[in-house]
């Protein structure tokens, strides 16, 4: 039913959204090496070098990349919004993407102005291209089908809120690359504020508003929230920011309890459509959304510990809990739909009469292997949420099963590759030979 809605045939090149995909477990290898190496000195404080550096590794290097290539592949799918030179824009903004993430976690970890100003150089370009393209493609205003109009609403706005978090960021970058004055605290808490509630919670939210449905084999999630939950966030994102800038600590705690009760209202929704689903087989996609969703009521429960005790202590258990427990479960769980899905629509595509030589989806990534890597996923966020308790002794443990689970994770989806790939040349052989 909801395929209906989709414009497969104008579906970018293959590698457009892969080079993302295939990146992004790389950078979370990475933030495990960075804990590994640092031990409890990354989860002392958020005001470390070694915790910035793991920060953005996470937040730049796994889950953005990631979701660039979810957007790349779903606003022309979904929304008809065909973004010029997609292609171009994919190569320059992956490579771009990648080496300022590179550049800015080792400009945090050693503190040496040069690197930032390199890494603005790589992040600045590579972003202003990214969302000149968005703005393009949505400039000439398709007409939204009905059943897609809430997501493009929200990935609209998470578009937007990625402006917001670039511009911050970017300010923020530039007093380490060229000291000057700024409210370090403010801007440093807008744009945690717009980059994780805006530009990565509003993104989820509108993707999830097709890929549930679509992958779980779900009913549609209720038209009242698709209309309104993701405008309603934006709208509070706003109001944050506006009393934060005031200095109104006691609207800015109300206004925080609003915006996670609108995530919490998504979670509750998307884990009753996933125990209706068509499908009751436990699969590792299902694992991860529910995971991904219980991360987000413990968000709620630390937050409102915190807030009783009237400090920050939870702070990087908040982090870990939405970084690493909401959006890394669902991107790792949506990798495993979406990355098999589009080498076998591809390669359906392509292959002609030798069809039926190539692998289905569930050949291409073995359930079983997925619902492994599952368990490694929940054992390394259980330590690293224990991490940010007793960080001397569950640091370098969480570090080393972060390791193995993004180790797996990559192996996995490049096995995927190697067949789609394997698979294609033995039809070109077959077909030549005949």
């Amino acid at each position: 039913m909801i395929q209906r809605a989709l414009s497969y045939d104008r579906t970018p090149p293959l590698s457009v959204p892969l080079r993302f995909f295939l990146s992004a477990p790389i950078f979370l290898f990475a933030a495990a090496l960075l804990l590994l190496w640092e031990g409890p000195l990354a989860l002392l404080s958020r005001w470390t070098p070694a915790t910035l550096a793991l920060t953005h590794l996470l937040t730049l290097g796994f889950l953005s990349m990631a979701m660039i290539g979810a957007l790349l592949q779903i606003l022309p799918v979904v929304a008809d919004i065909q973004l010029p030179y997609p292609q171009a824009t994919a190569r320059f903004v992956h490579a771009l993407l990648a080496a300022g993430t590179i550049l800015l976690a080792c400009a945090f970890w050693h503190s040496y102005p040069l690197l930032f100003r390199l890494a603005l150089l790589c992040l600045v370009p590579a972003f202003l291209w990214l969302l000149t393209a968005c703005f393009i493609g949505m400039q000439r205003r398709p007409k939204l089908k009905s059943k897609a109009a809430g997501t493009v609403g929200a990935i609209r706005l998470a578009v937007i809120a990625l402006v917001i978090t670039v511009l911050l960021g970017a300010a923020l970058a530039s007093t380490f690359a060229w000291p000057h004055a700024l409210p370090m605290l403010l801007l440093t808490d807008l744009h945690v504020l717009w980059g994780l509630s805006g530009w990565v919670g509003l993104l989820v939210i509108g993707v999830a508003f097709q890929v549930v449905p679509m992958f779980q084999i779900t009913a549609l999630y209720p038209v009242d929230i698709t209309r309104v939950l993701a405008g309603t966030l934006f709208l509070l994102l706003i109001l944050w920011s506006v009393e934060a800038m005031l200095e109104s600590q006691w609207n800015t705690v109300a206004l925080s309890g609003m915006i996670l009760s609108g995530f919490i209202v998504f979670a509750g929704i998307t884990l009753y459509l996933l125990a209706r689903r068509k499908n009751p087989k436990l699969d590792a996609s299902t694992l991860f959304w529910s995971t991904a969703m219980a991360s987000l009521f413990v968000c709620a429960v630390v937050w409102l510990t915190q807030t009783a005790s009237g400090h920050k202590a939870y702070a990087l258990t908040l982090g870990v809990l939405f970084i690493v427990g909401f959006a890394g479960s669902l991107i790792n769980g949506m990798l495993y739909r979406i990355v098999p899905f589009l080498l076998w629509y591809h390669a359906q595509n392509e292959a002609g009469a030798g069809i039926k030589q190539m692998p289905n989806v569930r050949q291409l990534l073995p359930e079983q292997a997925a619902i492994r890597q599952f368990r490694m996923h929940l054992l390394a966020l259980l330590l690293l949420i224990g991490a940010t308790l007793l960080p001397e002794v569950l640091a370098r443990p969480a570090a080393l099963a972060m390791c193995i689970s993004s180790g797996w994770l990559y192996l996995n989806l490049l096995n995927a590759v190697r067949m789609h790939t394997a698979a294609k040349r033995n039809r070109i052989s077959t077909f030549v030979s005949a």
